[in-house]
């Protein structure tokens, strides 16, 4: 019976864990290298759905923590909440932000894009035909890079998130085709930005995602929830996992970031405003942070890209914890 490739991938990647494993309680290896450039994603819908002013919220990164790395999901359903009729203005003012401080902005696009829903889809465009969606998404990326690819304040393009992991709300169907149709597209409309693929550290083979864009994004995330088994770790996942990952997929680690290292706690299935703090500090508090940016550190990319600035200030101007607003404050210093 002839074994399917995924599957057989999906044993060799088991067996790099445990390579991986023998590696680092033989050697404690540490590929970390001095000049890591820290950097963070910010989400304006996340800044609102946690009642605070994206505007803020973005000025304290830019000025009070002094991030000049940013990544931003230009999600479709902002941008185009009405077939046809596209509306940059609130990005236009966050690039503007950026411009004035010499901060450098990674914008991601696409269907999936950072933050639940994953698929941030304008609500008409899930009444279209496959063929009509397609046209339609393809579209609002035209737009979007046409919109800013000449703007000062853009350093690269995101091109889907994590395109091929089930994980969202109703997110429509993805292939490699239709990822490596949308490359292309970018490659053509904007030729002087290179563009980033970011996919699971824990969860994807990254088998059709680490070798499509001139960079690649791992994510790295170590204390996860869900419902069937309550909080896991992947604290026994060595640094070398990932350098094998990457050697397998013979991409270098001098063109790969950790586009996302969680910095911020895995809610389980409740608001996180209803979610006691104590609760919270189960899969992050200051320690866990450190912790995480140590172990990032010794995986040797050249940028990691943190994942929680949104909580690190609701937690700080909502529940008076300042633990978190000051340790972003001296991490770029």
């Amino acid at each position: 019976m002839k074994v399917p490739k995924k599957k057989i991938f999906i044993i060799i990647l088991s067996v790099l864990a445990l390579l991986a494993i023998l590696y680092e309680i033989v050697l404690h290896i540490s590929f970390a290298t001095p000049g890591t450039v820290y950097g963070v994603t910010f989400d304006s819908e996340y800044a609102g759905y946690l009642q605070l002013n994206p505007v803020e919220v973005l000025s304290t990164i830019l000025n009070d923590w002094h991030f000049r790395y940013i990544r931003i999901g230009v999600h479709w359903n902002k941008v185009e909440p009405t077939n046809g009729n596209f509306n940059f203005s609130e990005f236009d003012t966050y690039m503007a932000m950026a411009a004035s401080s010499s901060a450098h902005m990674m914008l991601a696009i696409g269907q999936k894009t950072p933050r639940w829903p994953e698929c941030h889809l304008p609500d008409w465009a899930r009444k279209l035909s496959p063929d009509q969606y397609r046209a339609a998404l393809l579209a609002y990326i035209t737009a979007t890079v046409e919109h800013y690819k000449n703007n000062p304040a853009l350093e690269s393009w995101q091109v889907e998130n994590e395109p091929f992991l089930a994980f969202g709300a109703n997110c429509p169907g993805f292939t490699v085709a239709d990822l490596q149709q949308e490359i292309a597209l970018v490659k053509k409309l904007d030729p002087n930005h290179p563009i980033m693929v970011g996919d699971s550290g824990e969860l994807a083979t990254w088998l059709h995602t680490a070798d499509a864009g001139d960079l690649f994004g791992t994510t790295m995330y170590h204390i996860v929830w869900n419902p069937l088994f309550g909080y896991f770790s992947y604290d026994w996942l060595p640094a070398a996992y990932y350098r094998f990952k990457l050697w397998l997929m013979h991409r270098s680690p001098e063109s790969t970031y950790v586009i996302e290292l969680q910095a911020e706690p895995w809610v389980t299935n409740t608001e996180i405003s209803k979610m006691p703090l104590s609760q919270q500090y189960k899969s992050m508090n200051i320690n866990l942070l450190k912790k995480n940016i140590a172990y990032a550190d010794s995986i040797g990319l050249p940028r990691v890209y943190l994942w929680g600035a949104e909580w690190w200030y609701w937690v700080k101007v909502k529940k008076g914890v300042p633990d978190f607003y000051n340790f972003a404050a001296q991490l770029n210093r």
